[in-house]
């Protein structure tokens, strides 16, 4: 041990927090730290093949007390994989009067004193040695490399340190991380890039890494090694990150296989193509083979021509072939996971199949933390109420959000002058969040949840209803748990036309802060046998995908008729509803939500208890509903002292919430008319603060609206 080095301590390496990738922290617990007599910000050793430094700073949360949290360059210096024991110890470290830096092979045409600035500014306050590698995320995506430090040894960068850049730029070719990860100038991925994916990336980590860097373990247990995982979810939520994140960290070949691209109209030349593949993966073993869209070219053979069938038989033989290559592991990713032929799906080819689904709130705010690590946030930014309102949002989305935020700053950072602050502000993420829709619900989702109760007047019994049915099971979900208590499943909200059923519905959703699925009854019908049933499947797994999340269907009746009184198609329906009901006991995160005026018209296998068996009736308005729905839709516009919504509400028995509506859009409208006739265009816009809604407007608007029920 170096005679500067105290007393040490083994401890396991784990993934760093997703913050603290490119910082060069090491993260330990309070009993390490305690044992190592360091405090925050002071310097560490960290051996393992070779030796590194690192700046100490505290693990927060539950983790394991033998456990050391690095992110992947401290990995790759240490020479280290997680799950590897290093030895850690307290080091001092003298300040560096220079550091010699080579810059990734991106930033060659960039002026060197331009790089060093930026290099000076992000490596404050941090130790590094000579021969070690840097991540530098806001300078640029691939990593530097330390090349000299003056004095020798581990140094700490500070405010007097002079940078200088080397003639020659750094590709880590020999640094753990293999150069067709970064095909096209991607950047290298490691995990620390992955967020909300640590359960789904833990088995992955499982069934890729360990066989590739220990087959001799396997061996040992008079096993096979597996040879190939399945990916599947919905678009974006990082299937392709974690298969390169794997084999970077494992320091494999990285083989991509797209899909389209190996189909030739030539016969035999796609077979050739996927077995160039394989062979290329088995001369730089240990490797990974990833197909991307593998579902484009391993269809169900039953469906498939003879060239997609003979690819297919191709794929088959090559995976059948692995048991000499134990280093080389198939990746496949798809969103369609019941399109592909189930003779790749049985053990011996893909051994698992792994669902990356849709992010949780916690998962977002991970993903959030990775997707701005290099921008400039302002004070007024919070990552956690970003999470909190990106329901649906995969990784993708989130990636888009940022960068849509970023773009709406750019003209500022344009403008602003050196002493200004540049910074990305809270009302740029809220123009992004009204331009990004979540694509795992953009085929059905209506609108972002943002009505609520407030929006609509009366029926509180309604309401305390709905909240007992849909949100006290998401919000209260051990009280159900401890009482043996099964939520609802469904809720039927039925009465006469325009009382506020959707309106209700659409209240729900922006209360409980979930996603919210509307599916138009009719909508789903098709000529063609097979396909209303498959819309309703889908509907179904894109709201499980999307958890938590409600499933409305508006006018229900029309696709629930009665069996033995509807058509052949809507019988159809009914029994696939009646399955995907019976299934939703195992996902309490998805509820449906129905609409009718026709309750009687419903087929009572879907009505019965297990299905959709809260009913809530939304009835006409009494007076003081029709008070309180008068009082929503005239909120914010210029009623006159005069009018008396109290006894206009009196007035109008028999008219539902979509009545009066109406009768305030009406009158609102006739005071615009008056306005408009009297001034013209031109002057009416000058003068529209005299606008004003009199009661002879109401007046002409109640003679004009009948109530729906007349």
């Amino acid at each position: 041990m170096n005679s500067q080095d105290s007393a040490a301590v083994e401890l396991v390496v784990r993934g760093a927090e997703k913050r603290d990738a490119g910082r060069g922290v090491a993260r330990i617990p309070e009993a390490a730290r305690r044992k190592l007599g360091v405090l925050s910000g002071d310097t560490v050793v960290v051996r393992g093949e070779r030796t590194t430094v690192a700046k100490v700073w505290p693990a927060d949360g539950d983790v394991a007390a033998d456990a050391i949290l690095v992110d992947a360059d401290t990995r790759a210096n240490a020479g280290v994989q997680i799950g590897d024991s290093v030895v850690v110890a307290k080091r001092a470290v003298e300040d560096a009067t220079s550091v010699t830096v080579a810059p990734p092979p991106s930033l060659d045409d960039v002026d060197a004193a331009v790089v060093e600035r930026a290099v000076t500014s992000d490596l404050h306050d941090r130790p590094v040695s000579e021969g070690e590698q840097v991540r530098l995320e806001r300078v640029a995506d691939a990593p530097f490399r330390v090349v000299d430090t003056d004095p020798d040894g581990p140094v700490r960068v500070t405010t007097t340190t002079t940078v200088f850049t080397a003639p020659d730029s750094y590709e880590p070719d020999d640094s753990g991380v293999p150069a067709d990860a970064r095909d096209d100038g991607e950047a290298v991925v490691t995990y620390e890039d992955i967020g909300g994916l640590d359960e789904e990336l833990e088995l992955v980590r499982e069934m890729i890494e360990i066989p590739l860097s220990e087959p001799e373990l396997f061996r040992e247990l008079g096993v096979d090694a597996p040879k190939g995982v399945l990916l599947y979810g919905p678009p974006g939520t990082g299937k392709t990150l974690i298969a390169k994140a794997v084999s970077n960290e494992v320091d494999a070949e990285f083989v991509t296989v797209h899909g389209p691209e190996i189909m030739s109209k030539y016969k035999g030349e796609s077979e050739e193509r996927l077995r160039e593949a394989f062979d290329r993966a088995a001369e730089n073993a240990p490797a990974v083979v990833f197909f991307d869209e593998i579902d484009s070219i391993a269809g169900d053979r039953d469906d498939s021509d003879g060239a997609e069938n003979r690819v297919v038989a191709q794929l088959l033989s090559l995976m059948d072939g692995l048991d000499s290559r134990e280093d080389v592991v198939v990746i496949g990713a798809t969103n369609r996971p019941d399109a592909i032929d189930p003779a790749l799906r049985r053990g011996g080819r893909f051994d698992r199949e792994i669902g990356i689904g849709v992010p949780d709130e916690v998962g977002r705010r991970e993903i959030l933390q990775v997707q701005t690590r290099g921008m400039p946030l302002s004070d007024d930014v919070s990552l956690e109420t970003l999470a909190a309102r990106t329901h649906g949002f995969v990784g993708a989305d989130l990636h888009a959000l940022v960068t849509e935020a970023a773009m709406h700053a750019l003209p500022r950072f344009r403008e602003a002058d050196d002493d200004e602050p540049r910074e990305v502000t809270r009302a740029d993420f809220d123009s992004a969040l009204a331009a990004v829709e979540p694509s795992a619900m953009r085929e059905y989702v209506a609108e972002t949840p943002s009505t609520s109760f407030d929006d609509v007047g009366g029926l509180q019994d309604a309401k305390d209803t709905l909240t007992e049915a849909v949100e006290w099971p998401l919000a209260y979900d051990r009280l159900f748990e401890v009482t043996n208590t099964d939520p609802p499943s469904g809720v039927l909200l039925h009465g006469p036309p325009g009382t506020g059923k959707t309106l209700l519905a659409r209240a729900l959703a922006g209360e409980t802060d979930v996603n919210f699925v509307h599916v138009n009854g009719p909508e789903i019908i098709d000529k063609y046998v097979g396909e209303s049933e498959k819309a309703v499947r889908e509907v179904f797994d894109r709201a499980r995908q999307a958890a938590p999340s409600i499933v409305f269907f508006d006018e229900i009746d029309a696709v629930t008729a009665r069996r033995g009184e509807g058509h052949e198609v809507t019988e159809r329906v009914v029994s696939q509803l009646l399955t995907e009901l019976d299934g939703l006991a195992e996902n309490p995160n998805v509820v449906v939500l129905a609409a009718t005026n026709r309750r009687d018209a419903i087929d009572p296998a879907i009505l019965r208890p297990g299905r959709i068996d809260t009913h809530v009736e939304v009835p006409e308005p009494d007076e003081a509903a029709r008070r309180k729905i008068l009082a929503v839709h005239a909120r914010g516009k210029p009623l006159a002292d005069e009018v008396d919504l109290d006894a206009l509400a009196a007035e109008l028995a028999g008219y539902t919430g979509a009545d009066l509506e109406a009768v305030v859009r009406d009158a609102t409208m006739r005071a615009i008319r008056e306005l408009a006739d009297e001034l013209g265009p031109e002057e009416a816009n000058e003068r529209a603060e005299e606008v004003e809604v009199t009661p002879a407007h109401f007046d002409a608007a109640v003679a004009a609206v009948d109530p729906s029920g007349r």
